[in-house]
């Protein structure tokens, strides 16, 4: 939907706050909050994950590109997005709305596709374990992860170009960026319905596969050592899966009411907000995650708060044991 000819107007003055100075300074101090945890929390797990060697790997790169798109929204787009949601206006300039509007559109777009690639990930690891290790590499990864943020930058940056959102004359006290039809619809089904499919697809298909190594682990518990081995390596492919199954539940979660929002229309600026806002915040909870379920991130941010990653060598300490 383009913006409609009501929405221009020649300036902006915000209304008159209607909470106390209390609330106020507490709205503020919580988004402060907030975005300190969402950036130093995903801080942790880039220095982890580039620090540490023995986390090099193909899944903790897409782990890594997660954090860095979730970084990057702690930094400018909850801020943002939570200073307008308290001011009840946009209160920063058009430049100011077209970067916003690009950063949001953007790094929520990656971090779906991140979750997705995820998904195929661990699918692929344990149908095809043997396959899986001989043709996915950190070189191949890497060419994925780079592949992903171009593509998505150039998508965004036609959608906002191509549905004014690089219009500099728009009305700021209530603005909210809207598509056209045909783009709204290609949005829903790129950004939305195609790769939520593809995580609710492969997902079954590692539940139903981490059922069978269940089966099989029992099975090999009471075997020779060389078993044992084998049944260690499919207790932490389970272990791992469980754990991406939560972040991928968690995060479908954060989405959904948003998308169905945005689906339903009769967009009110108030409640549009409150439903975008689920959608940043999932970015401060996935390092939560991390630090409840990878015993790997603890060690690791134990190492970096006691400084101990500055000693020689130190990228080589075992944070897998």
């Amino acid at each position: 939907m383009n913006l409609n000819q009501s929405d221009y107007c020649l300036g902006f003055s915000c209304p008159e706050r209607s909470v106390s100075t209390a609330l106020y300074v507490f709205s503020y101090v919580s988004t402060a909050a907030v975005v300190f945890l969402t950036v130093c929390g995903n801080l942790l797990i880039i220095i982890s994950v580039c620090h540490f060697k023995q986390l090099h790997t193909p899944t903790n790169m897409l782990i890594l590109s997660l954090a860095v798109s979730d970084c990057l929204v702690g930094v400018y787009v909850i801020p943002t997005a939570l200073i307008w949601m308290i001011e009840s206006c946009w209160i920063f300039t058009a430049f100011s709305r077209a970067c916003f509007t690009f950063m949001s559109c953007f790094l929520t777009t990656m971090s779906i596709y991140i979750v997705a690639l995820i998904a195929v990930d661990r699918y692929f690891a344990l149908s095809k374990p043997f396959l899986y290790n001989k043709t996915v590499s950190l070189r191949t990864t890497h060419i994925v992860v780079l592949s992903n943020w171009f593509v998505w930058l150039f998508y965004n940056f036609a959608i906002l170009y191509f549905n004014g959102g690089f219009v500099s004359h728009v009305c700021l006290e209530d603005y909210i960026f809207f598509l056209d039809q045909v783009w709204s619809l290609l949005d829903l089904f790129l950004t939305f319905v195609f790769p939520l499919s593809v995580i609710i697809i492969f997902y079954v298909q590692v539940f139903f596969i981490a059922k069978k190594h269940a089966t099989a682990i029992r099975e090999l518990n009471s075997h020779t050592r060389t078993s044992k081995n084998m049944s260690d390596s499919m207790k932490s492919e389970r272990k791992a899966a469980k754990v991406l199954g939560i972040l991928v539940s968690v995060f479908v979660a954060c989405l959904l009411p948003y998308f169905v929002y945005t689906v339903l229309g009769n967009i009110e600026k108030d409640s549009f907000l409150k439903v975008l806002m689920l959608v940043y915040i999932n970015s401060a909870i996935n390092p939560v995650i991390y630090a409840l379920f990878y015993p790997w991130f603890r060690r690791a941010v134990k190492l970096i708060f006691t400084l101990q990653i500055f000693n020689t060598d130190s990228a080589l300490i075992n944070v897998l044991s």
